[in-house]
């Protein structure tokens, strides 16, 4: 009885220890865990070999801009070649009218008619004694610190500024005027799109060219008395912007963009 005894004794020992080292009845208790933990490593399994065979042996976060530009390179080629095409056919619908005007009277009057007004409609090329302007970001280094108080937006020039030359330069009596050789009627919208300027469709960039034909004594007294200009010439001196301003001889080009009626208003 008493070997019995012991016997049982040490089963029982023997169970409590393995109760401790290996907790069958925990496991039990949360059969969740050995379901979840191989549909979460199955899962993570098929999500990096999708991502292998997406990637191709290459990055998925590579950088774009290489492509960007190339984008940005092609629609500019063909825009250009839209340009020339659509300047092409102009001269060829101008060569057909001259050549019917020989024989139609009406037609011969309305060209003439038209001739008279061309110059001053912007239509041909005018050169004279003008003033020459020209609006620059700040020169900065990537490394240079902003100047005190400053920001990047007061280290460029901006939309607002053109127009303020361009507006003190009509005021003047400016008889014609291009900006970066491009000639620009009273009509004509000055933009920016960031630092850069976009007019009749085009984009360019700093430094901003802005010619005028007139009397420039005129010209300059207008550019003196504009709100807008004195203000960025202050900004010159304080964030070390460019601004030149040169009276000469100069030349304004003809206006070539296209001439086709947009929209129009009975007036009453």
């Amino acid at each position: 009885m008493e070997y019995t005894s012991g016997a049982a004794s040490w089963r029982k020992v023997l169970r409590r220890a393995t109760a401790v080292l290996l907790p069958r009845r925990s496991w039990q208790r949360r059969p969740g865990w050995s379901i979840g933990v191989p549909v979460i490593a199955a899962a993570a399994g098929l999500l990096f070999t999708t991502t292998a065979t997406t990637a191709g042996g290459t990055a998925l976060r590579e950088d774009r801009r290489p492509q960007l530009t190339q984008l940005i390179e092609a629609r500019r080629e063909q825009v250009a070649a839209s340009e020339q095409k659509a300047a092409r056919l102009r001269a060829e619908v101008e060569d057909q009218t001259a050549a019917l005007a020989d024989t139609d009277g009406p037609i011969k009057a309305q060209r003439d008619r038209a001739a008279a007004s061309r110059q001053a409609a912007g239509f041909t090329a005018l050169t004279g004694t003008g003033v020459t302007i020209e609006l620059n970001d700040a020169a900065r280094r990537a490394d240079q610190p902003l100047p005190k108080g400053a920001s990047y937006d007061d280290l460029v020039v901006h939309q607002g500024d053109v127009q303020a030359v361009v507006n003190a330069l009509w005021a003047g009596g400016a008889e014609a005027m291009s900006i970066m050789n491009v000639r620009v009627l009273s009509t004509s919208a000055v933009r920016c799109v960031g630092n850069t300027l976009l007019l009749h469709g085009r984009v360019y960039s700093p430094p901003f060219k802005i010619v005028a034909i007139g009397d420039p004594a005129a010209l300059q007294r207008a550019l003196a008395d504009s709100e807008g200009v004195r203000l960025f010439r202050e900004a010159v001196d304080h964030y070390q912007l460019g601004y030149m301003e040169n009276v000469s001889t100069v030349t304004v080009p003809a206006f070539e963009d296209s001439t086709a009626l947009q929209s129009a208003q009975v007036a009453r």
